[in-house]
This record gives C-alpha cells, sequence and structure tokens, in this order.
C-alpha cells in the first residue's frame, strides 16, 4: 500500500513542473510567431518599395521614349533602295534604316499604320531621300507602287538597256546616254557601265530622273556583287571582278535555264586553262557565238555566220584566245553565282538541243559534241526555230 501512496505523491510533485514547462514553451512560440510576422512585414515593406520604385523607373522611361526615334524630314539627296518579294513591313522598315532613309524601324511601321495604301507598298526598286521622315519615307514608297515601272530583262547590253528605258520612262535615248556615261561606278569596272547595269524592275514615279533612274541600277548591281562576295571570290578564283562578270555575261547569253549555267562557266574555264586542250579546243579560245553577236551588235539569230567568225574583232573568241575586252551584257544573279561557283564535271563543249525550251547538252570530248549536235540537227528538221 505504501508503495501506492508514495507513487501518488511523485506523481503530484512531478505534474507541476512539466505543466510549467508547457506554459513557458507556449510563451517562447508565440513571441517567435510575432517575430516573424515582423520580419514578413518588413520585407513586404522593402518589396513594396522595388515594386512602386520599378515602376516609377520604368513610368519614367517610357516617358523619354514614348515616341519612336524619326527625321524631321524632308531629306536631301537620292538613295536607291531595293525592297525584296515578300518584304514585310518590319523588314521594309530594317531596310530603310540600313540606308539611311528613316531614323528607325519601329517609326516606319507607326507612320504605316497610319497611311491605309501602305499595304499596297510593291518590291522593286526606289529612290528616295537620306532623313525622310517616317510618314514621306512611307508616301514615297506608296507614290512608287502606284506609279508606272519598267523591267529589265537579264542579258541585255547597255544599248538595249537604255533604249527600253526610253520607251517606257517618257526620257530620251539621250537623257538617258549621258546618265549611263556620267555614272558613278565601282572602280573594278574601269569606268565601262557595260555588264554592270542590273537587270531589274525599277520604279519610275515619283521624282525619278534619268541620274537617279541610272544610279539605282548600279546600285543594285552593287546590292548583288555584294550577296555573292563578288570581290573577294574573284580574287580566291584568281581573277578580277571584271573579269568574273565578263565570265557572267557570257553565261547569261548562252543558255537560258539556271541549272545550266554552272556547267557553262566550267566550260569557259576549261577553255581559259587549256585543260581541253587535249579534247580538241585550240589555243585556249572560248569560240563562243555570244561574243560575236556582241562584236556585231546583231540578235537575230542564234548562230554566227563563217564570215562573222573570221573577222579581227577582240570580241571574236573564235580568233581571240581568253577572255574578250569585257563584259558583253548584264547578268543577273544566277549567271554571276555560276560564274563563281562553276561545276566540275570536265565539259569542254555544249550546245543548245531544243531553241523552245533553251535544253542544253553537255559534252567532254569532240565525239560528245558531234552526238549532241546530231540531236540539235533532228530538232532542226521539226522545228521553225532554226
Amino acid at each position: 500500500m505504501s508503495d501506492l501512496y508514495t507513487s501518488d505523491t511523485s506523481e503530484e510533485e512531478v505534474i507541476r513542473p512539466r505543466r510549467q514547462r508547457r506554459r513557458r514553451r507556449k510563451r517562447s512560440r508565440f513571441g517567435s510567431f510575432v517575430a516573424v510576422l515582423a520580419s514578413l512585414a518588413v520585407i513586404g515593406a522593402v518589396l513594396g518599395g522595388i515594386y512602386y520604385g520599378g515602376n516609377a523607373v520604368l513610368n519614367s522611361v517610357d516617358g523619354l521614349f514614348g515616341e519612336p526615334e524619326d527625321f524631321p524630314g524632308p531629306g536631301t539627296g537620292e538613295v536607291p533602295v531595293t525592297i525584296e518579294e515578300g518584304a514585310t513591313l518590319r523588314a521594309m522598315g530594317a531596310t530603310l534604316v540600313e540606308a539611311g532613309v528613316v531614323a528607325s524601324q519601329d517609326a516606319f511601321i507607326a507612320a504605316a499604320d497610319q497611311n491605309p495604301d501602305a499595304r499596297s507598298i510593291q518590291p522593286g526598286n526606289y529612290v528616295l531621300r537620306s532623313e525622310m521622315s517616317a510618314a514621306d519615307a512611307v508616301a514615297a514608297l506608296v507614290s512608287g507602287a502606284g506609279g508606272e515601272r519598267v523591267s529589265l530583262a537579264e542579258g541585255l547590253r547597255v544599248r538595249q538597256t537604255v533604249e527600253r528605258l526610253a520607251e517606257t520612262s517618257g526620257f530620251t535615248v539621250e537623257e538617258l546616254q549621258a546618265a549611263v556615261d556620267a555614272a558613278t561606278l565601282p572602280e573594278y569596272t574601269e569606268g565601262d557601265p557595260e555588264g554592270f547595269l542590273f537587270p531589274a524592275s525599277y520604279g519610275l514615279g515619283g521624282d525619278v530622273t534619268p541620274e537617279s533612274l541610272v544610279a539605282a541600277m548600279v546600285a543594285r548591281f552593287e546590292q548583288a556583287a555584294t550577296e555573292v562576295d563578288l570581290v573577294n571570290r574573284a580574287a580566291a578564283l584568281g581573277y578580277t571582278p571584271r573579269e568574273i562578270v565578263t565570265v557572267a555575261s557570257i553565261v547569261q547569253r548562252e543558255v537560258r535555264r539556271e541549272e545550266d549555267m554552272p556547267r557553262v562557266a566550267e566550260v569557259i574555264y576549261n577553255r581559259l586553262t587549256g585543260a581541253c586542250a587535249a579534247n580538241g579546243v585550240v589555243q585556249e579560245r572560248l569560240q563562243m557565238d555570244s561574243t560575236v553577236h556582241y562584236a556585231f551588235d546583231d540578235y537575230t539569230t542564234v548562230y554566227t555566220t563563217p564570215e562573222q567568225r573570221q573577222s579581227d574583232s577582240p570580241y571574236n573568241t573564235y580568233r581571240v584566245s581568253g577572255l574578250p575586252p569585257g563584259p558583253i551584257a548584264s547578268p543577273g544573279e544566277a549567271a554571276l553565282a555560276a560564274a563563281l561557283n562553276p561545276s566540275s564535271d570536265g565539259y569542254c563543249y555544249f550546245v543548245a538541243v531544243n531553241l523552245e525550251t533553251g535544253e542544253t547538252a553537255f559534252g567532254v570530248t569532240p565525239e560528245d559534241q558531234q552526238a549532241n549536235e546530231a540531236q540539235l540537227d533532228e530538232y532542226c528538221r521539226e522545228s521553225d526555230l532554226c
């Protein structure tokens, strides 16, 4: 029994201290909770300050840069600009910024949004001013889109280009030829515009003059030359830029299909280097009818006569070895690219075997050429184009 009593007494004495400890523990936890709340309040205040302060900064920046940069206009000088096929308004804006026509892409887009006719802007070549207001630039492009245009095909010589422009532009042959003669050309042209008036579509509206029109053609050539890296890649091939354009002009006149152009370029280089000497091509002669046509300014037929092939012209590549003195026509981008990227199949010969489609057959040996010429003879028996 006494054991039971002792046990009760001892329980009483033990329980009291435990309760006291629990109460103290509760008070401690409450204090921690208050401290956490206070910390959160401080953090919230800091974050709130950052938020509102940040908003104030952003609002200040927005106020500073709310309007896109724009030139006051109306601009000066003449700047040839090409709007590419399928270009968006943003892409047009980037082109104009790069050319120094407008101050910012955003200003151009904003101005286009305000002009209901901006969606009618057409691809092509335009002559604008340096540092125009975005609104004026949009209006000029819209005006050019609605005006008359002239398209120049690949393979025209300067005379043909001038005559084509005179037919469409309202300018005289004399005015246009004077503009060509006075044009600023790349140094490697050696002052000769032949081959450097780029074939493309050009606007005739607005303030276009003979000088600005010719300047746009030269600028478009320089753009194409930059795209194919003409200067550096010509040097890598061991030729001058003018010589590469000469090769490209022959390629342009000899075949119509783009897939044939690198092969014709290869034939030219193989003949120039003497690689075809073992296959019957003597004295590094090109033997191209296109250069003879240029010498006689005669494009009434794809053939040349024996008398023409005996002429003393430096453009008669049947008698003169090497390249002719310069380009014989204005090559397009495909011909320029082919002159810089010839095929490597060992070709020394080619002949058109279908004058309607432009299909061309290539060969390595004289026997290959004879077989291909037999195809042409068979075609000509059924066609009036021969």
